[in-house]
């Protein structure tokens, strides 16, 4: 690889193919399996002569890499080392942006049981008041070690959103906290730990996704805080990391915020609406840039999410990025068959044709390739890499014993006692003690039980209730013989960035379906077990704001953050939090964590 590169010798192609970052997730190499019909489902675990030319033609300038990508470590490195390959014989030869979504937590695409993936940055947020930055930084380091070791040098993470809106359908748990000072503190250090460890941050989502009732993947949320609210919540975490740690990458949102430009624009089907952050040249050159002070490289969201696709046509979103003062788009196009790779000429083109026509300013897209550059030049990435020794390292790497044991230290630390009445916690579990586990699905009863059986030298007699279907009849009979009720709930849903973005959506329209049938009924199961006057603990296994619902029913509370399950191969079912929470319930160990987030009665 060239060692430097400078923006004055590239061409105008090569510095917009620098500011394309691909998503590469399937890939069908025949038309005809490409049809409206019937999309193309088949995965990219290896790189595909198609797709090879293409980074090399245009000068790619990044990928994405999604949990289909992915199978296993050798085949990881090796797919990551064809596309720096094909990006080494492009006319620049500049080593590509290899992107991931591995915040940790419920946003991890690598499979739990190869890496590390954590317990979340809200378990992160909850560690603080005992812990400091010690598991921010850790959390990060370790992920950074193990994206590094497979060829992965972007990572969109953290998130900096400060989470304000208990209903908050996408951040929630993605977020540290509701305190802009803490979500402020913990982000710079999990920059420091990532970017440290040689790994590219991405900041997101500018200028805040903490208040939102709507997911981007799904709908254009619109903030309506005004400008003070704005300044004093949403942007202090930004504004604080780009003075201490001048992170590589900053995300845009799609959310519209009428306080910082309220100026509109006609969508593909005729509306006047306001633009979202990542078109306003407001809020990325005149906020980010000139206010801010970020001179680092700014990345839109995925385009292909509904706050951008159902309002604009793909290759108008990408001119307006780009006149923005936007440097990536991100997943402009969605590529799937070779007639996609002539909507990608197109586009190139039609970029092409907007700077020599005035509408993009030259200069200004010449000085965006170059902090591109600049940014791969500064973490010194490269084409080269020996794939065999990268493999047998990386095998070393990912989730080793080291790793699992931060892993297990941050779930372990975050465990929150919200209420103990009747010195209910810890659970006294004798020979022939009756459990009754009540949670949203039978495997994550499986895996309580299998860790509560773990920790005690008793054998205990376990029934269980999934939310999601179970006989009344046969439960209230079990919840009556029971000594102990322990009942788990998972709040909210997840979104689409969770199990994926917007394909899987796509593929599965029901999966965004409200679960109000099992909020009921866990509400009942409760009220039963109060009347049968059981001892009973509920646990928060996400975002802590349903203690205000079923709270009341409880003797005792708990908070996890998280219900992680890596290891399910029918015989053992667990995770990290599930391990954490049995040695809190029995006694092992205390519960440290303090909520980071307020729960009021207006919560649910």
């Amino acid at each position: 690889m060239k060692s430097t590169f400078a923006a004055t010798t590239l061409t105008l192609e090569q510095q917009l193919g620098q500011k394309l970052m691909l998503d590469f997730r399937y890939y069908c190499e025949q038309d005809s399996e490409h049809s409206i019909k019937k999309k193309c489902r088949t995965p990219v675990t290896h790189l595909p002569a198609d797709l090879a030319k293409v980074i090399t033609k245009h000068n790619i300038g990044g990928v994405i890499l999604f949990a289909e990508n992915i199978e296993n470590i050798s085949q990881i490195v090796k797919l990551n080392n064809a596309m720096q390959q094909a990006a080494a014989k492009s006319s620049l030869g500049a080593p590509l942006f290899i992107s991931i979504d591995q915040e940790g937590g419920r946003v991890a695409r690598i499979p739990r049981d190869i890496a590390t993936s954590f317990t979340g940055n809200m378990s992160i947020g909850a560690s603080y008041a005992v812990h400091g930055t010690k598991f921010a930084t850790q959390s990060a380091q370790v992920i950074a070690d193990e994206l590094k070791a497979v060829g992965v040098n972007v990572n969109y993470a953290p998130t900096v959103d400060v989470n304000m809106n208990p209903d908050n359908p996408v951040i929630n748990v993605r977020s540290y906290g509701e305190d802009p000072a803490l979500v402020s503190i913990l982000g710079a250090a999990q920059v420091a730990g990532f970017e440290g460890n040689g790994v590219i941050t991405s900041l997101k989502h500018f200028p805040g996704h903490g208040d939102t009732s709507v997911d981007s993947h799904t709908g254009l949320p619109k903030v309506m805080h005004d400008k003070e609210t704005i300044w004093q919540q949403d942007l202090p975490p930004f504004q604080q990391i780009i003075k201490d740690q001048n992170p590589g990458m900053i995300m845009t949102a799609h959310i519209q915020y009428p306080a910082l430009d309220s100026s509109t624009f006609v969508s593909k089907d005729g509306k006047t609406m306001i633009k979202p952050a990542t078109m306003s040249r407001k809020i990325i050159t005149k906020l980010l840039r000139d206010e801010l002070g970020y001179q680092g490289v700014v990345i839109t969201d995925a385009l292909d999410m509904a706050g951008i696709s159902h309002f604009f046509e793909p290759i108008e979103a990408v001119v307006n990025t780009f006149a923005a003062g936007v440097d990536i788009a991100l997943m402009p196009i969605e590529i799937r068959s070779p007639k996609d790779l002539v909507v990608l000429d197109t586009l190139i083109t039609r970029l092409v044709s907007e700077v020599e026509k005035g509408n993009l300013n030259a200069k200004e897209i010449d000085i965006s390739a170059q902090r591109i550059i600049n940014l791969k030049n500064k973490f010194k990435l490269t084409t080269e890499l020996n794939e065999s020794l990268a493999t047998q390292k990386a095998h070393h790497i990912l989730g080793n014993a080291s790793h699992r044991k931060v892993e297990a230290e941050l779930a372990l630390a975050a465990i929150t006692e919200v209420k103990n009445d009747k010195n209910t916690l810890p659970i006294k579990l004798t020979a022939n003690s009756k459990v009754h586990i009540i949670m949203p699905d039978t495997r994550k009863c499986i895996a309580l039980q299998q860790v509560i059986a773990a920790q005690t030298q008793h054998i205990v007699s376990f029934s269980c209730t999934s939310l999601q279907g179970y006989e009344p009849a046969t439960t209230l009979k079990a919840i009556t013989e029971a000594d102990i009720i322990i009942a788990g709930n998972a709040f909210p849903n997840q979104s689409a960035v969770e199990i994926g973005g917007m394909d899987d959506l796509a593929d599965n329209p029901a999966f965004a379906i409200a679960k109000s049938a099992q909020t009921a009924a866990l509400e009942s199961l409760l009220k039963q077990a109060r009347q049968a006057n059981k001892k009973t603990i509920f646990i928060s296994l996400r975002a802590p704001y349903d203690i205000a619902k079923f709270g009341q029913f409880s003797d005792a509370i708990l908070a996890t953050y998280a219900y992680n399950i890596d290891v399910d191969n029918n015989i053992k079912v667990s995770g990290p939090a599930f391990t954490a929470l049995a040695k809190v319930l029995v006694g092992k160990a205390p519960a440290q964590g303090v909520l980071p987030v307020t729960i009021s009665e207006n919560n649910h």
